[in-house]
């Protein structure tokens, strides 16, 4: 017996359109700040991009705790205090310092923050990719390895090594999140050169030159003033060696960046390249500037402030004018979007 038709309105399957999405939130700032959830190649190199913003910002943070004394401002760790993880007052210590200290500790946990949602985008995103996978991971192990190393900076009262190394690490993640930033934007195929090999070669000597500026930086900061505080030891180097050895680094890296720069426009190199390296150059220009007026008006606080944050900025733009200098296509004609970029362009 075959029952009556049931009234009533008829089953409708539900097809992409009707799965609601972080996203899909009408709100501009929130479905930014959930795109790591349903994340799209684009979302995950804004993730990518904050994450070496707050990694420069904690270098920069850092910088404001050494020039301002306050690098036991929280003289335990990872308490601020013995009795308390939070600012108290204490006998010993100067509530500015140990507010200005504090805050950096603090920034510790947005770097934390922004380098996890990273993780997930990279997670999330659809389809997943191994080599993206892995450049994410190397975040959160380096900011918890970062965070840790912090404890050992207190315990040895900030001795200039372990200071050193602790802006060093920062370096290394920062080159990690700008890793994360062009590898999104390109295909899992084999690297493809896009200027000749000499000027590829070229870029990786650079590379190395500024690496090396940064680490005779960081011996020309543990030798000078602003040790951090009255505690702190110095290397036991001459200061006007170590700053000539810098500023000798210093030409060297110019002239490779304008050697670099050269080549590309003699050789008819892509614009991208090119502009790279002209913005590098500028910086480098200005940072040179900045040390010169520091070095002859006795190296105050406001400028070695402003050092640190040009040594960062100049890190960062030869990451890009490196990475400007080859690609990845796709890794076959078969590779498609994610489902999230299909349904946002659809």
């Amino acid at each position: 017996m075959i029952g009556k038709p049931v009234k009533g309105p008829a089953y409708q399957a539900l097809n992409i359109d009707d799965v609601k999405l972080p996203t899909d939130h009408p709100h501009p700032l929130v479905r930014r700040l959930f795109s790591f959830w349903a994340p799209t190649t684009a979302t995950l190199r804004g993730w990518a991009l904050a994450a070496v913003v707050a990694n420069a910002g904690i270098t920069v943070s850092g910088a404001v705790v050494r020039v301002t004394g306050s690098g036991l401002g929280c003289p335990t760790w990872p308490r601020c205090t013995p009795d308390s993880f939070i600012p108290v007052a204490h006998p010993e210590v100067s509530p500015i310092n140990m507010a200005i200290e504090f805050g950096n500790r603090l920034v510790t946990f947005l770097v934390l923050v922004i380098g996890l949602a990273c993780w997930v985008a990279a997670m999330r995103l659809r389809p997943r990719r191994a080599s993206l996978v892995k450049l994410a991971w190397l975040q959160p192990i380096g900011i918890a390895a970062q965070a840790l190393w912090g404890g050992v900076v207190v315990s040895t009262l900030l001795n200039p090594f372990t200071v050193g190394m602790h802006f060093l690490l920062s370096i290394g993640l920062t080159a990690a999140c700008w890793a994360l930033y062009a590898r999104a934007g390109e295909g899992d195929a084999p690297v493809r050169r896009v200027v000749h090999r000499d000027v590829r070669r070229l870029g990786h000597a650079l590379l190395a030159a500024v690496f090396a500026l940064l680490v005779m930086g960081v011996l020309v900061t543990g030798t000078g003033p602003h040790s951090g505080d009255e505690l702190a030891s110095r290397f036991d180097l001459d200061i006007e060696t170590v700053a000539r050895l810098h500023a000798d680094i210093a030409y060297l890296v110019v002239g490779l960046t304008f050697a670099l720069l050269f080549a590309l426009h003699v050789t008819d190199s892509p614009r991208s390249a090119r502009r790279a390296a002209l913005a590098l150059l500028g910086i480098e220009l200005l940072q040179g500037v900045i040390g010169y007026v520091q070095y002859f008006l006795g190296v105050p606080a406001v400028l070695v402030a402003l050092h640190v944050i040009g040594a960062t900025v100049v890190w960062i733009f030869t990451l890009r004018a490196v990475t400007a200098l080859r690609t990845r296509d796709p890794a076959g004609p078969g590779a498609s979007p994610s489902p999230t970029e299909a349904a946002a362009t659809a």
